[in-house]
Formats: structure tokens, C-alpha cells, sequence
């Protein structure tokens, strides 16, 4: 698993002209855009004394890492056949690899989070109200179950993938309408509002609070900015939902692994 996870890292910007300044590129520019978008142009308010950039950033970060272990375990036996073909190994430490070599991107990109977080609090004045809850240190909770959760979608859609291979394909796509469904780029409490006054439907309303990731990011942005919806009965069904997930993805992948090379 860590001859695995080194070559995740390594290989991942090896040929690229900035590197692992992709790192810190990506989530910065998103959550500009975000702002400018969301923010500004359709003025979804992130709350007093909390900057929409910051508001946008502690979403993206969190997202980044739970989209990189779907995307990057969704197509495990496909893009390692040659591998699988020619030796024994326990097949599922590759998306095992995957998700925590991940984590490495996730915390250089926390850091960046935290530096843009202290430059608000200490040399500006528009986090008035930003301030760390205690619950902070139920983060490394967040972190695992969050990867867990992608873990057990990626392997379930692996496992898929080698009947059906066009489900390839619809990966991306479907994890770009994930995020929109999971408080990314607004509060949950936006959703509650709409759904009382009749402007999206119900069922919409309900797919989005119950969504798990919906519940990790506004946890996240409560523990660290001290706004969002967050309490621990909504944390132990993450938890649960994770786990349930992860056990399902492991025996569909197991069984898979037994047969797929005649499929792929």
C-alpha cells in the first residue's frame, strides 16, 4: 500500500510545468468563482462576519477530498488490469492507496485554508464572527468517515465498471451534481428557507440535508468558522451511512475481483 501511495503522489504532477502548486491553484480559483457567482452575482448570504471567500474555501476543501477518492477509486480494476493480471495481491488496498495518498492533497490544502482563515480573523475585518468551536476536534471523525464514504462509492462503481463500462464516463458528471447537492456553495439553512416558503419542492429539500456529504461540510464549517447545522445525532448517521456504504462496496468488490478479468 505505500509503494501504492508513493506512486500516487509522485507520478500524479510529474509531468506537469506547476507541480503541486495545483494544490493550492485549484481550490483558490474555485472558491473565487464561487464567490463571484454565488455570492455576489446571485447574493447568497454566507452570514454576517463571514467572508463568502472563506465560506466557499472550508466547502471546496472538504469537497476536493471526497471527490478525489470517488473519482480515483470509481475505476480501480480498469485502470490496473495489467497489474492485477500478473500478480497476487489483496486487490482492494489499491483504492485503499488511493484514498490515502489523497489525504496528503487534503492537508496541503487545509493548510491553505488555514492561512487564509487566520489572514481574515487577525489582518482584516470581516470575520467578526468566524471563531473554532470545540467539536474542531471531531475533524480527523469528518476526515475518515468522508473517506470512507468515498471509498465505498468508488469501489461499489468499480466493481461496475467492468460490466458496464460506459458508467465510466458518467462519473465526473455525476460528482459534479453530487456537489450541488451537498451545501458546497450555500448553507443548508438557505435550503430550509426555500423549502418553507414552496420554492423547490420538499423531496429536494430532503435529499439535500440527508445527503452525508451535506452534513460533513456543514459540520466542518461549523467546528472551524462556527456557523452551519451541526449535532451529534446527524454525525452518527454519517457514521453509520459510511460505514453501511464501505461494507457494501467491500463484499461487491471482493466478489468482483474473483471474475473480472474475463470482463474487462
Amino acid at each position: 500500500m505505500l509503494l501504492f501511495v508513493k506512486r500516487n503522489v509522485v507520478t500524479l504532477y510529474k509531468q506537469t510545468i506547476l507541480g503541486p502548486l495545483w494544490y493550492f491553484i485549484q481550490p483558490l480559483f474555485t472558491s473565487v468563482i464561487f464567490t463571484l457567482v454565488f455570492n455576489n452575482i446571485a447574493n447568497i448570504s454566507t452570514g454576517d462576519g463571514i467572508p463568502s471567500f472563506l465560506f466557499n474555501l472550508a466547502g471546496i476543501t472538504l469537497w476536493n477530498y471526497f471527490k478525489e477518492c470517488i473519482v480515483g477509486t470509481s475505476d480501480t480494476f480498469r485502470k490496473n488490469q495489467n497489474i492485477f493480471g500478473k500478480v497476487y495481491f489483496p486487490r482492494v488496498i489499491m483504492p485503499i492507496s488511493v484514498v490515502v495518498s489523497n489525504l496528503i492533497k487534503f492537508g496541503i490544502q487545509l493548510l491553505v485554508f488555514v492561512g487564509f482563515y487566520v489572514y481574515y480573523v487577525f489582518f482584516t475585518n470581516q470575520a467578526t464572527q468566524a471563531s473554532p468551536q470545540m467539536e474542531l476536534l471531531l475533524l480527523p471523525v469528518l476526515v475518515f468517515f468522508m473517506g470512507l464514504l468515498g471509498l465505498g462509492f468508488g469501489m461499489v462503481i468499480s466493481s461496475m465498471t467492468t460490466k458496464y463500462r460506459d458508467l465510466s464516463y458518467l462519473v465526473t458528471f455525476g460528482v459534479q451534481l453530487l456537489m450541488y447537492a451537498s451545501a458546497v456553495m450555500y448553507p443548508l439553512d438557505l435550503i430550509k428557507t426555500k423549502v418553507a416558503e414552496g420554492s423547490i419542492p420538499n423531496i429536494t429539500g430532503i435529499l439535500i440535508e440527508y445527503n452525508p456529504m451535506t452534513t460533513i461540510v456543514e459540520a466542518f464549517r461549523f467546528i472551524t468558522l462556527g456557523v452551519g447545522d451541526f449535532s451529534f445525532s446527524k454525525l452518527i448517521y454519517v457514521i453509520v451511512v459510511s460505514s453501511v456504504l464501505f461494507l457494501v462496496g467491500l463484499i461487491i468488490f471482493n466478489k468482483t475481483e474473483k471474475s473480472f478479468i474475463d470482463t474487462v
